[in-house]
């Protein structure tokens, strides 16, 4: 399962999320898929929302092994 931290990050940066989607090519409705993790992003998309962030991919995305 991959997990994130995309609501964290777009808070701490002030921004809604159809800011954090404009800004990486994407609907609203997908970023709000990704924070609730109901939708699990490309590794395309991963990399454009941590690159959004400033931040390292494994800061924002990471993956546990379902048990």
């Amino acid at each position: 399962m991959l997990s994130n931290r995309v609501a964290v990050y777009r808070a701490i940066k002030g921004w809604s999320q159809q800011n954090l989607a404009d800004r990486v090519g994407v609907s609203r409705q997908t970023i709000m898929h990704i924070e609730k993790n109901k939708y699990t992003p490309s590794l395309a998309l991963a990399f454009k929302i941590a690159l959004a962030f400033e931040e390292d991919i494994n800061t924002i995305f990471a993956y546990q092994e379902e048990e």
